[in-house]
């Protein structure tokens, strides 16, 4: 039974795999077309479909608005009792429906034509009533769906779904839309704090910061140590400059090397430009300069070598900056 299994899905997949190929070579003027005008939109793209199509037409949408182009989706029995008035002359709708028929997508078409909105359609039928209505009209015809009764929408959804991808991600390169873009639409989950959080917003700084000046003796800066809590301090010199860190593991060494770690100067034992970052940066960045680097703590400067705060490892991971 289990070689049964994975057969079928072996079949499923090399089908639907199959009609996807086949997409690239129907990337052409209409593909153009529904491009410039989505790009060219004053208002949203409504994405709208019956069953399956609907379905798909939801995640086409969604893909569309936190990729930079305003979409939402619009069902189109609803839109027939009401919800047509969410549909503004400034928008843009894309239909979807395998057939090209579907009544209840057809019966749209008067009240779209009558705003005057552009039409992009997403069909398996480049002379149904919905292609030929048009303005570009996107062919996702399949040759088979992968059910073997050839009825349960299947292939043609995959297809489809990749066309949708495949306006989003046209429309995002065409609009320059960065990942910082990105993330404005994502600001919640582990996404938005990757994308959004910088050093700034949680390093430690002012009091919180451990710093001693350069010529201090080594008990003045294992108490600051101490106090900060971070297993390490800044050393600066008369101008506040950071000329080096000292850190529990200096410590240890010191101590390894029998030096009186109480006439020692924290200068002798410091670790000289130690790694440091601008506090502009994302978390995210601070993180892989610690990973690279094998340190948990960074230190924060401002443009003139001024320590001005302290990041450590932990800090970023109660972020969820991971």
């Amino acid at each position: 039974m289990s070689t049964a299994f994975n057969q079928s899905a072996r079949r499923t997949i090399a089908l639907e795999a199959e009609a996807v190929a086949v997409l690239e070579g129907r990337i052409d003027e209409s593909f153009t077309r529904a491009c410039e005008l989505m790009l060219g939109c004053q208002g949203r793209v409504i994405v709208t479909g019956m069953g399956k199509s609907g379905h798909i037409g939801n995640k086409i949408a969604a893909t569309l608005a936190s990729t930079g182009t305003p979409a939402f989706f619009v069902h189109p029995g609803e839109a027939s009792h009401g919800d047509l008035g969410m549909i503004t002359a400034s928008d843009v709708v894309i239909a979807i429906s395998n057939s090209g028929s579907t009544a209840e997508v057809v019966t749209l078409l008067p009240l779209i034509k009558r705003l005057g909105i552009a039409l992009i359609s997403m069909t398996g039928d480049s002379q149904s009533v919905l292609a030929l209505a048009s303005a570009a009209h996107l062919d996702v015809s399949v040759a088979s769906e992968a059910c073997p009764l050839n009825l349960a929408p299947t292939t043609s959804t995959t297809v489809t779904l990749v066309m949708g991808d495949a306006l989003a991600i046209a429309l995002l390169e065409a609009r320059g839309f960065s990942a910082e873009d990105f993330a404005f639409s994502h600001p919640g989950g582990a996404l938005g704090r990757k994308l959004l959080l910088r050093v700034s917003d949680i390093m430690h700084r002012d009091q919180e910061m451990p710093k001693v000046a350069s010529g201090s003796a080594l008990p003045v800066a294992l108490l600051e140590m101490t106090e900060k809590g971070f297993g390490m301090t800044t050393v600066v010199d008369a101008n506040a400059q950071l000329i080096g860190v000292f850190t529990d593991g200096d410590l240890r060494r010191a101590v390894d090397r029998g030096i009186d770690i109480n006439t020692a100067s924290v200068d002798a034992l410091m670790s000289p430009q130690p790694k440091t970052v601008n506090d502009s940066i994302l978390a995210a960045q601070a993180l892989k300069v610690m990973e690279d680097n094998s340190i948990t703590a960074l230190i924060v400067e401002d443009h003139n070598h001024h320590p001005i705060g302290v990041l450590h490892l932990h800090d970023i991971l109660r972020a969820g900056v991971f």
